[in-house]
């Protein structure tokens, strides 16, 4: 007989045929979701912060409000006009092109957002000027809008060598040692050795590198270092750039190397504590004060009446002192001992009750005994 099949054993066929569906599909709807993650994340790492500026052009002893968008939530900021720069080649001579001390901070929103007015000040550097905005901690990024300080002097940029690629082609190492001021707080300082290839088609004269010091979370300080020489194309070359710290730096370094805008090699760096600095501060907290201890009883000392260092001998209030009174005390005379001979007893003694001073006998004076 052939069995003819039910509505109980349709609806769980019909389930069957539900779950392998969902099972074909569900891969490709995951794959879907990551793609569209990394699509959406790739996007927010493409876009680029944005800085505008309320004026184009103004002179020194006014200010500007500074504006920028897509920044990283929450994070602070750094503002600062600098000279010998422009937004494609960014801020050639480093912070040292920049007016720093009237730059400004600012945190953005968290919109990644902000806005601020800063004062106008001519930077050390001739322009073309920029606003130049970067990150303080964290990842760093930067942006520079053109800004055009009235009346301050104007100077050609340095020729940008064309054709010339630099890269790293071995790792980089730390030389050098620290020696006793280190130990005592001075600043640590080292070379960064590497070896650079000229992958270009022409040759590099004079290449500016920077040196970027990062401690911890906080974003690269970076300094420009020169070396000075040409790198043929295809050739390579050994450079040695010094780097130094700060005074009493201690703990874990990041030392960072930068050619143009691209970051060539990265070196860790660990600084051993100043202990001497440590000793010094122990010694001083335990000489100085035995010092002030001895120079305030010295003092005491020499500040102290004199009557104080002696008994008074008369006043109504007088309290005798031990040895006074010992003093009055009778002397007690001690019998000599039975084993002592006559030379060493006491020269005067009792007298006898049967003799007096007259009648004691003598060995010079005559007796009567025997005579009438």
């Amino acid at each position: 007989m052939t069995g003819q099949a039910g509505p109980a054993s349709l609806r769980s066929g019909s389930h069957r045929w539900a779950a392998a569906l969902l099972g074909a599909l569900l891969p490709a709807l995951l794959m879907l979701s990551a793609t569209g993650a990394d699509a959406a994340g790739a996007r927010a790492a493409d876009a680029k912060p944005v800085v505008t500026l309320s004026k184009q052009q103004a002179g020194k002893g006014g200010d500007i409000t500074v504006k920028g968008s897509g920044w990283r939530p929450n994070t602070l900021l750094m503002m600062l006009i600098c000279g010998q720069s422009t937004p494609d080649r960014g801020v050639i001579g480093g912070t040292n092109s920049c007016a720093n001390a009237e730059g400004r901070a600012v945190t953005t929103g968290t919109e990644g957002d902000f806005s601020k007015k800063m004062p106008i000040a001519e930077p050390p550097a001739p322009c073309p000027c920029v606003v130049h905005v970067a990150t303080v901690t964290g990842e760093q990024a930067t942006a520079d809008a053109v800004f055009v300080v009235a009346g301050h002097p104007v100077a050609a940029l340095p020729k940008e060598s064309e054709g010339g690629r630099l890269a790293v082609l071995a790792t980089t190492r730390l030389e050098g040692d620290s020696g006793i001021l280190t130990w005592f707080g001075a600043p640590p300082s080292r070379q960064l050795v590497f070896t650079v290839g000229n992958l270009g088609s022409a040759p590099v004269k004079d290449p500016v590198f920077r040196i970027g010091t990062s401690h911890g979370v906080f974003a690269p300080q970076w300094e420009e270092r020169q070396w000075r020489g040409t790198i043929e194309s295809g050739r390579k070359a050994q450079i040695k750039l010094p780097v130094e710290l700060t005074a009493g730096a201690h703990g874990d370094y990041q030392v960072s190397l930068k050619y143009g805008s691209k970051v060539l090699a990265e070196q860790p760096w660990g600084v051993g504590r100043p202990w001497g600095v440590t000793l010094f501060w122990i010694l001083l907290c335990v000489v100085v004060p035995a010092a002030v201890f001895r120079i305030g009883m010295a003092i005491v000392d020499k500040v102290r009446p004199r009557t104080s260092r002696t008994p008074v001998r008369a006043g109504r209030h007088h309290h005798p002192q031990l040895a006074d009174v010992t003093a009055r005390l009778p002397k007690l005379r001690r019998a000599p001992a039975p084993a002592e001979s006559p030379a060493a007893a006491p020269t005067t003694t009792a007298a006898l009750p049967w003799f007096t001073p007259d009648s004691a006998p003598s060995e010079n004076r005559p007796t009567t005994k025997g005579h009438s």
